[in-house]
């Protein structure tokens, strides 16, 4: 496959995921996992800067992102604490260590 025929399909993909959002919130589930897949495995960070950008799609692309990605969850604050205890604790050690 030649870079021009790669490129027309991730101009496809990006059309099909598109025409799809342009219904968000109200899809049908099978159309919404289709969406999930994509942003998962398919988009690039073009494909994604060109949906944002595009004002026929852009304020579903931004709720579909804040419901779905955009979040803070439980996972992001126990990384978050995780890191802050091991910080805290190498600092205790290094005041420690010190004459």
């Amino acid at each position: 496959m030649s870079s021009i025929e790669a490129g027309a399909d991730r101009a496809e993909e990006r059309a099909r995921v598109a025409a799809l959002l342009s219904r968000y919130p109200e899809m049908p589930a099978s159309d919404l996992d289709e969406v999930h897949a994509w942003f998962r495995h398919g988009a690039s960070a073009l494909d994604l800067g060109l949906l944002a950008s595009d004002p026929a799609v852009a304020p579903q692309y931004r709720a579909y992102r804040a419901d779905h990605y955009d979040r803070i969850t439980t996972g992001d604050y126990a990384r978050a604490a995780i890191f802050i205890g091991m910080a805290v604790g190498a600092l205790i050690l290094i005041a420690m260590l010190m004459p």
